[in-house]
């Protein structure tokens, strides 16, 4: 049997003499404090009926937790819904004898006292799960003979006034846990990724181990103190029974999987997130930070998460198309190994990492191989395809500002064949937005590349010209006119003189510069020529052109009624396109786009419920027929024309859409649909600019993000069958109005020698076109009020 040295024994004596002497004091005072603090104390009542400050937290529709804002990040858990593993836990290491002391554990204090004396060092506390309560309730952590004299009156009286289990709630609730975490629940979101309710042994010790030191024990930060701590909580574990020896060994062996913030399972809503943020603000006040109310949207996550991933993927295919812009910086790197990796750290401190796409320095750099490092130290080899973007950067010859080379910071990517890949941080921007054109539910919204770089969301803020997707409401308005899919019109130069403009003439052209002559309506729409659409547009009027888009959700004053607007010189939102194009895609029908479903309290009561909106005929903005006669016109344009990429890669029959470039190639967009989502897409600058050295297209750059999205949205939902309305007849594969089927209707415009059938004028105001030369010079007299108008464009 060990036996202490008489020194040592007369040094314990004393030592513990002293303890005994000072808890006796301690005591005594805290008996003489009691007279003087008693009445000063709080009510501690109120607990009985706990009411922590919650967090606003904003949901899916399928309850996938998208945002939180708050002071503290807290989920309210009762005492029991906590799992017996974590209460186990906390106990053990905490205070093991809390079921068996009044608030205060004087053979605890004593024992940590002795601990101490042995050891040299404050390496065990004496504070009690009650004690611990009163301090983080109603006192601050100074230590303070003050302090602790309240702490342990206060323990006392919530001893006599809460049961154990309300007193362990709390705690439980309420403790700091790191991580913004505010109580175990939160934590094992933080931390894990999970509900507390799912943690295993090892996790709940990994979890018991933060209150002592959340900062230095977080596991997150510090990964091995956060172990030590944890391999002495499930010893503690096994020392009070709570655990077997052999489920201690499972939990010592246990590989923890904690959350990564690049977790490509994570749902990324942040846009989203802060509209509701912003929406909730405006309707409840500053008190949602702290009142635990719970908002669910209705986006879907699976969805969600297709739109981001298929836009990050978009932007990042368009950045591999362009001219490398050099290192983001370049450091000098020490030769010695063991200073390396501070310098590493310093110089990565400015340069986080951008979800999946990485920082790492560069250690080393040919054109056969560049070797660099990460913050957490992982090593990267890149090679082969990962380098080929970048060899020019690679070469001995490259500009110094071009270069890779040691001590480069670079962004590296992960492949689909699990290698990685050097790329560079976008500057483009890019905006994705899915509805349900049926009742206008939003189920997928992503406002820019990267919330954290740009809080501006583009699908909701960002008003830029629409281009070529604006021409289908163009040709909506003109099937009312007369005009049909078969309706022909010639495709050669136009040239508005200053007459027209009220300034310098306009020489509008084709996408290619190329012109193909007479075609078709339904072919000029399928290959986006705009000769075609200024002819119509001009045959139809501005005025009347101007007043149709209203029916859609556009905004009068921002499509000023010159023949511009036909080629989508507008201002338009992601957003509202995706309104616009809800009308072709339920039949004709005007919906609102939202996004709050359901709001309720902490408690899960309902505060605010929005029910999708009925359809009826006061919601109705333009004709069924209308509606479907431009959904078979959209239909082609997917399978014969510029967005024939969709059909190629989705291979269904009830695509719809249209591709949209501006001049120079400055934004890109592409708008479509299947009759049960809408999806939008847009690609461009914050400062405009021409996209890519020798320009983008609707189709190159936005369609792969809008089909990379429907992929995931339309899996399972079976094919819609095309079904015609009344007032619709099919001549040779043509759908026509049944009143203005061949020979009814606007057979051409713009023709030589062609004689154009005219229908009543109570059912067009249209006067064919008068033989054209090869540039045909047009010169209308505008109205005063257009003639502003078009002076105000030309300027």
């Amino acid at each position: 049997m060990f036996k202490l040295s008489p020194v040592l024994k007369r040094v314990v004596l004393w030592g513990g003499g002293a303890v005994v002497a000072g808890a006796l004091v301690v005591v005594g005072a805290v008996g003489v404090a009691a007279v003087v603090i008693t009445p000063k104390l709080p009510d501690v009542s109120a607990l009985a009926d706990y009411q922590p400050k919650l967090p606003l937290r904003v949901y899916s529709s399928d309850n996938v937790l998208i945002g939180e804002f708050g002071e503290e990040r807290r989920d309210l858990v009762p005492i029991g819904e906590v799992p017996k593993v974590l209460k186990d836990a906390v106990i053990a290491v905490e205070d093991s004898r809390f079921y068996a002391h009044g608030g205060i554990d004087y053979f605890g204090l004593v024992r940590a006292a002795l601990s101490n004396i042995l050891h040299g060092a404050n390496r065990q506390g004496a504070s009690t799960i009650t004690q611990q309560v009163a301090r983080n309730v109603y006192l601050s952590s100074e230590k303070t003979l003050t302090r602790k004299a309240y702490e342990a009156l206060l323990a006392y009286k919530l001893e006599s006034k809460l049961t154990k289990d309300q007193i362990l709630e709390i705690y439980l609730n309420q403790i700091y846990l790191g991580n913004r975490a505010y109580g175990f629940a939160a934590a094992s979101e933080s931390y894990f990724g999970k509900p507390l309710k799912d943690i295993t042994t090892a996790e709940a010790a990994m979890l018991a181990g933060l209150p002592k030191a959340p900062g230095t024990n977080n596991p997150l930060v510090n990964p091995h103190r956060a172990r030590t701590r944890q391999l002495h909580v499930i010893e503690r574990m096994q020392d009070t029974g709570a655990i077997t020896a052999e489920q201690a060994t499972a939990a010592r062996d246990e590989e923890l999987h904690l959350r990564d913030a690049a977790d490509p399972t994570r749902v990324h809503a942040e846009y989203v997130a802060e509209s509701v943020r912003r929406e909730m603000l405006a309707q409840y006040g500053d008190t949602i930070y702290t009142r635990g109310l719970k908002v669910y949207t209705t986006l879907v996550a699976t969805d969600q998460m297709a739109a981001y991933r298929s836009l990050r993927r978009g932007v990042l295919d368009y950045e591999r198309r362009q001219p490398y812009r050099g290192p983001e910086e370049t450091v000098e790197l020490p030769a010695d190994p063991s200073a390396l990796d501070d310098a590493v750290d310093d110089a990565l401190a400015d340069h986080p990492d951008n979800g999946d796409v990485r920082a790492a320095v560069v250690l080393s750099a040919s054109p056969k191989e560049v070797v660099a490092v990460r913050a957490n130290g992982e090593s990267l080899q890149i090679n082969g395809e990962g380098l080929r973007p970048m060899l020019a950067s690679l070469s001995d010859k490259a500009a110094a500002n071009v270069r890779i080379r040691r001590g480069a910071v670079i962004r590296v990517i992960k492949t689909p064949k699990n290698t990685w890949e050097i790329t560079q941080l976008p500057e483009v921007e890019a905006a994705f937005v899915a509805v349900d054109p049926r009742d206008g539910a939003i189920k997928a919204l992503v406002g820019g590349f990267d919330y954290d770089k740009s809080k501006f969301n583009h699908a909701t803020q960002a008003w830029r010209q629409p281009g070529s997707s604006f021409k289908p409401f163009i040709y909506s308005a003109a099937l009312e006119k007369g005009f049909s899919p078969a309706t022909v019109v010639n495709d050669s130069p136009l040239v508005f003189d200053s007459a027209a403009t009220g300034g310098a003439p306009w020489e509008p052209k084709n996408f290619e510069g190329t012109y193909g002559g007479p075609m078709t309506i339904q072919r000029a729409l399928e290959k986006s020529v705009n000769m075609v659409t200024l002819r119509v547009l001009q045959a139809i009027g501005t005025q009347y052109a101007q007043d149709w888009i209203t029916r859609f959700g556009f905004d009068r004053d921002k499509h000023p009624a010159v023949l511009p607007m036909g080629l989508g010189a507008g201002s338009v939102t992601p957003l509202q396109m995706a309104a616009a194009y809800s009308v072709f895609a339920n039949g004709g029908y005007r919906v609102s786009p939202w996004l709050v479903a359901r709001v309720t309290d902490f408690r899960g009561n309902v505060l605010f419920e929005n029910k999708p909106p009925v359809r009826d005929e006061d919601m109705r903005a333009i004709p069924e027929r209308n509606a479907f006669v431009m959904r078979t016109l959209l239909n082609s344009v997917v399978k014969r024309g510029t967005a024939f990429k969709a059909w190629q890669t989705l291979k269904r029959d009830d695509l719809f859409g249209k591709t949209g470039t501006t001049n120079d190639s400055v934004d890109t967009w592409f708008a479509g649909f299947q009759p049960t989502m809408v999806g939008i897409a847009w690609v461009g600058y914050d400062t405009p600019r021409q996209l890519g050295v020798r320009g983008e297209t609707g189709g190159s750059l936005s369609l792969p993000i809008w089909t990379g999205y429907m992929e995931t949205a339309l899996k399972g939902v079976s094919v819609a069958a095309l079904t015609p309305p009344e007032g619709v007849a099919n001549v040779d594969g043509s759908w026509y109005f049944d009143d203005f089927t061949p020979g009814h209707g606007v057979a051409s415009l713009g023709l030589d020698a062609v004689a154009v059938p005219t229908p009543p004028a109570e059912q067009m105001a249209v006067t064919p076109a008068a033989p054209a030369a090869p540039v045909e010079q047009v010169a209308p007299v505008p109205r005063p009020e257009e003639r502003n108008r078009i002076l105000d464009w030309f300027r």
